[in-house]
């Protein structure tokens, strides 16, 4: 039997795409790092559970 013929073809990404996924890396990193403020105190209260099933020490 012959193996089936398989077709490449390149997928063209956006620029403004990979902007997009780079600030909102950004964004997770940032708000992942907050502790001490007291609007950071409401965004560690809100993300509490993620960033422990993420493995990011907040105590």
């Amino acid at each position: 039997m012959a193996a089936p013929e398989v077709s490449v073809t390149a997928i063209r990404v956006p620029v403004t795409a990979w902007l997009i996924v780079a600030f909102a890396l950004l964004a997770v990193f940032v708000l992942l790092q907050l502790n001490s403020t007291a609007f950071a105190e409401q965004i560690h209260e809100f993300t509490h559970d993620g960033r422990h099933a993420l493995g990011v020490p907040c105590h």
